[in-house]
């Protein structure tokens, strides 16, 4: 697989990445194996897709137990990318920036992990009850002290999610500040946001930010939480505990009207060849943002590990781009 890399340093990882969230959190319970789990991060280390990016509130520790058994027999193999600053509380996930927090968190997520550094850890959120300078500083100590190579900034909350809208863009710039502040007392290696054909918002919001700076950027929910693979039927309904039953392009009739892209993806796949996918096509389009972008699609079972993986040999024209950007708004934005 295509390598690239994370940063300007030396760190490079395959251009696919996998997203180990579905494995414990957010999506569907009912269909979470942890033998499957297993299977999925062996796959993806097996096909070059070896950054694997995980967080302590996934499960909670869930996750990173699960990824931490495979580390034991491969770490070398592997880049880690983990999380910090959130944790669930009593039915709902609080952000905690305290600087003592990060420390205790660390050294917590690197036993689960079974690895005596992180390559990539992130600030999952920023607290708004400590500066991020303060939390930042924590986590540049954790560099020196050598059980992290290096620091990443989630810009998750900068979208909310697909179809942010007004908000979205209001999120986008109080991101570039906190980014800006955070640059100041230690460099930014990565940034991860939402970046997908159908929420493209970050590659002119937050992109041009970390390409001026040589920051690499992680792109997540490049499959559109689902949708973008064309497997998904509108009014299907979910599991209450899936995010997407409470979520505005998941609506039977949000849903319905998007099919327009799902119907360009299936096109520009079979001028690629009978095997090409969906979910392949917008992979390959975020890969097109730029060198230093990196998708990072979830997945809880092997052979979407692979499949997505494959998508590093898909390579759009300017024509598909442009196709790409010329369909309508998408349905489904948040006020």
């Amino acid at each position: 697989m295509e390598r690239r890399s994370i940063g300007s340093g030396p760190l490079t990882v395959g251009a696919i990445g996998l997203g180990c969230m579905p494995m414990s959190w957010a999506y569907a319970p009912s269909r979470r194996r942890g033998e499957e789990s297993l299977r999925t991060l062996h796959t993806a280390l097996d096909l070059g897709a070896n950054l694997l990016d995980t967080a302590d509130l996934y499960g909670p520790f869930t996750n990173e137990l699960a990824v931490g058994r495979v580390l034991r027999e491969r770490r070398a193999e592997a880049f880690v990318s983990a999380k910090v600053g959130l944790r669930a509380g009593e039915g709902h996930v609080v952000a905690d920036g305290r600087p003592e927090y990060v420390r205790r968190a660390c050294d917590a997520s690197l036993r689960r992990l079974r690895t005596d550094v992180i390559d990539l850890y992130q600030l999952h959120r920023v607290d708004p009850e400590v500066p991020v300078e303060e939390t930042w500083g924590a986590m540049a100590e954790l560099v020196q002290a050598g059980k992290v190579r290096a620091l990443g900034f989630c810009a998750l909350g900068a979208g909310a999610g697909p179809g942010a809208g007004r908000r979205g863009d209001r999120e986008y710039r109080s991101t570039l500040r906190y980014l800006e502040r955070a640059q100041q007392v230690f460099p930014v290696t990565a940034v991860q946001a939402e970046l997908s054909v159908w929420s493209p918002e970050a590659a002119w919001q937050l992109l041009p930010w970390c390409a001026a700076r040589g920051v690499g950027m992680l792109a997540a929910m490049p499959l559109g939480s689902g949708f973008l693979t064309g497997t998904l039927t509108p009014g299907q309904g979910f599991e209450e505990a899936d995010v997407r039953a409470r979520h505005p392009r998941f609506t039977a009739h949000a849903m319905a009207s998007n099919q327009v892209l799902v119907a360009e993806l299936r096109r520009v796949a079979r001028r690629h060849g009978p095997e090409v996918t969906a979910a392949q096509v917008a992979l390959a389009w975020v890969l097109a943002q730029g060198p230093h972008v990196v998708p990072v699609p979830g997945a809880g079972r092997a052979r979407w590990a692979a499949e997505n993986a494959r998508a590093a040999e898909v390579r759009l024209t300017a024509g598909e781009l442009a196709g790409f950007a010329a369909l309508p708004a998408t349905v489904g934005a948040w006020d």
